[in-house]
């Protein structure tokens, strides 16, 4: 069993801008946790998947993202998941809340795959620069430099990620262009 998670990932200026943030973090207050994954917003959290099953897994996320159209994303400020996460604000809109509602729906019918924390956690989209390896003393002051840094991006997100984790990282396994059109 291998483990993965599907995300939406923002283009390359902006995967390069959070990454910047992130070793500001892994410099400043000794929190390298977000550095294990490429910048993104998670819309299927991690979950174990057999690995002769991928070929499944993969069809069916192409099935999907097929039936999808690109939507549009807002990163707007700094939020935080207090006391030890700090993230991009990703601006909750109903497009971005579908799409991650449709798809935890399909890959649940289609392939048995349930996150049990979704059940009890409603869906906050962002994109984590500060993971939960940032101790709390350090979440303060931190938190004190960001609360108010201004952060206005705007993106087409046209894929979705299926990411697979090493043992070490998390690294792109495959996209799914989402194709539909109006």
């Amino acid at each position: 069993m291998t483990r993965f998670f599907i995300a939406l990932l923002p283009p390359q200026h902006i995967q390069d801008y959070a990454n910047e943030i992130k070793q500001h973090f892994a410099d400043h207050y000794a929190s390298r946790g977000a550095q294990k994954s490429p910048p993104h917003i998670t819309l299927q959290p991690p979950f174990e998947w057999s690995d002769a099953q991928v070929p499944q897994l993969e069809s069916s996320l192409k099935e999907f993202a097929d039936q999808q159209q690109p939507i549009p994303i807002k990163l707007q400020g700094y939020a935080a998941f207090p006391p030890r996460v700090i993230y991009m604000n990703v601006v909750k809109s109903q497009a971005l809340l579908t799409l991650q509602a449709d798809l935890m729906a399909n890959i649940e019918s289609n392939l048995g795959i349930v996150d049990q924390t979704s059940q009890t956690r409603p869906f906050t989209p962002h994109l984590t620069v500060a993971f939960r390896d940032l101790t709390k003393q350090n979440f303060r002051v931190a938190w004190g430099e960001f609360v108010h840094r201004s952060l206005d991006f705007d993106f087409t997100a046209a894929n979705l990620t299926l990411l697979v984790h090493d043992g070490q990282r998390w690294n792109i396994r495959s996209e799914f262009a989402l194709r539909r059109n109006l």
